[in-house]
């Protein structure tokens, strides 16, 4: 890039870099942002498609959750990379809805796109998008119906819309019914902490169906002795975090002994050691122990002797999430430990035998963690389960928290673009235009669940628009293509989930259409690479720097 000053030229930026200003620039960003809406498109909906993401080394994930595709895929262009964002942000504050936001983003664009081709300026576009942006979080929460948190029947609902159309909701029942119980479990009165106190662990090579909930913690430990119990019933749990066994000297000692008395001595002093440590143990009261390092096998003799299930080298966060099922206190003295310090699960047991078992912390009275146990065939079923519970979750702990929530099948979408329209009539300037644009671009939504379930998109839209007339819960019913009454069929979302995809994709439309010049350096990397060795010119036939070797 340069000036001319006194004829002379001006070099201001490194002509090595990339430019592309003006429309070509825009034009470019709008193109990538609509590529990664284009991609995540027919997964929208119950009857969308799934996307097979194969990475480097051969790993395989079958999914239509859009925020695990676009996490899985190496995109590179800065622009799409900002519509990834507007998935990541809205996966971490709604939990649910990311294809929405990103089929929202990309349809914003593309109307604005056709304004800018009739001479609107980019900066009109922006602030209309900006007016209607408003409006549409209003009138979606005039749209929403209040709910109380302790309505299972709702929350049933809310977690059934979200793992419908994963591969799974021919269990969505069961699955459902587990969220919502796992939400209602961990519920205080702060705020619901789903990341920390929900665990989810896999069990491949079982039946979906026998899936299920644990009050309590369960891990992939087992007892250190066969001869301890494998089962106990009204456990006492001591959770302890150092080790049970001799610790090491600062410095190299050596310890030189001469006689077997000695060497008797030697022992007996040993074993006094561990005995003392576990006679505290037993004295506090203790029949479980959890221990974050590592136990001795003197130790292990002697707890086994005193009938204690142990097991070592638990992981910090699952001494964390046992101290919240179970009540107990992490313990760094065991010589301080005391009957208060203990907590209470009304049995742990190991199921399986040797290193293929796993210990389950049941029947926790108020327990603050819970585990979800996935099962299923393979680890791609799993895997998606997982996802799909995931998701769950969130929207439900939104709906418990919020008390909110507004019908499916593009009926607040419809409800909402009519309402803009209206809006637009009131406001003067090309922002106008671009309020309208705003409105069909929210039709996006229905239009994609339509299409993806084969279904006509225009006669939908047409349908949608004249039902909301006298039925504002209108929706496409995906499965029969009629027009029916969402909230009466149970098909609801959580208002956070329409309100932050709006939200979302609004901001990251407006900052693409602010962009009239794009600098792009050469990667540092690539820098001094001679253009025959560059990698984006290699034929996959030749190797030139071998050849010349030779």
């Amino acid at each position: 890039m340069a000036g001319q000053y006194g004829g002379q030229p001006i070099v201001i930026v490194d002509p090595s870099k990339e430019r592309t200003k003006g429309r070509d620039a825009l034009s470019m960003n709008i193109s990538a942002a609509q590529a990664v809406s284009d991609i995540v498109k027919t997964t929208l909906g119950p009857k969308g498609m799934d996307k097979m993401l194969v990475n480097q080394i051969g790993d395989i994930v079958l999914t239509n959750d859009g925020a695990t595709i676009l996490k899985e895929m190496s995109i590179e262009h800065p622009t799409a990379k900002m519509v990834v964002e507007v998935a990541r942000t809205q996966e971490n504050v709604a939990g649910d809805g990311t294809t929405s936001a990103v089929v929202l983003t990309g349809a914003l664009l593309e109307n604005a796109r056709e304004l800018i081709d009739t001479g609107v300026h980019p900066t009109m576009i922006v602030n209309g998008y900006r007016l209607a942006a408003e409006k549409a979080v209003l009138l979606v929460n005039d749209f929403a119906v209040s709910v109380t948190a302790d309505d299972k029947d709702i929350l049933n609902k809310i977690a059934k819309t979200s793992i419908t159309g994963k591969a799974i909701e021919a269990y969505g029942d069961l699955l459902s019914s587990i969220c919502v119980d796992a939400v209602l479990a961990i519920r205080g009165n702060g705020a619901i902490n789903i990341d920390d106190n929900i665990l989810i662990t896999q069990d491949s090579g079982s039946k979906i169906n026998d899936t299920e909930l644990v009050e309590g913690v369960v891990l992939n430990k087992w007892r250190l002795h066969p001869n301890m119990p494998k089962r106990i019933e009204n456990a006492n749990i001591a959770l302890i975090d150092t080790p049970i066994e001799l610790g090491k000297t600062f410095n190299k000692s050596k310890v030189q002994i001469q006689s077997a008395d000695e060497m008797t001595a030697f022992v007996e002093q040993e074993e006094s050691y561990f005995k003392t440590m576990v006679d505290a143990i037993v004295q506090s009261g203790a029949n479980v122990v959890f221990c974050s390092k590592g136990i001795d096998d003197h130790a292990v003799h002697y707890l086994q002797k005193n009938n204690i299930y142990a097991t070592r080298r638990v992981k910090d966060n699952e001494m964390q999430n046992i101290s919240r099922a179970t009540g107990a206190r992490i313990i760094r003295n065991i010589h301080e430990i005391e009957a208060s310090d203990l907590g209470s699960a009304g049995l742990v047991e190991q199921e399986g035998e040797s290193e293929m078992g796993k210990t389950y912390i049941k029947e926790c009275t108020n327990a603050k963690s819970v585990t979800i146990i996935v099962r299923g065939s393979t680890d791609h079923v799993t895997d998606n389960i997982e996802r799909s519970i995931d998701d769950a979750l969130h929207v439900v702990k939104n709906v418990i928290e919020d008390e909110k929530i507004v019908s499916g099948g593009g009926a607040p979408e419809i409800e909402v673009a009519l309402g803009l329209r209206s809006y637009a009539a009131s406001v003067g300037g090309r922002e106008q235009m671009a309020i309208s644009a705003f409105a069909d671009a929210l039709e996006a939504i229905p239009k994609a669940l339509a299409e993806n379930a084969g279904h006509d998109t225009i006669d939908t839209i047409l349908n949608l628009r004249a039902s909301h007339s006298n039925m504002k819960n209108a929706g496409l019913n995906v499965f029969t293509g009629e027009i029916e009454n969402m909230l009466e069929n149970g098909v609801v979302d959580p208002l956070k989930v329409k309100t932050q995809a709006i939200k979302s994709a609004s901001e990251a439309a407006t900052m693409v259409l602010r962009v009239d010049d794009v600098l792009r350096a050469q990667r540092k990397d690539m820098q001094d690479v001679k253009p025959e060795h560059n990698i984006h010119n290699y034929d996959g036939m030749s190797a030139p720097f071998l050849e010349n070797r030779r």
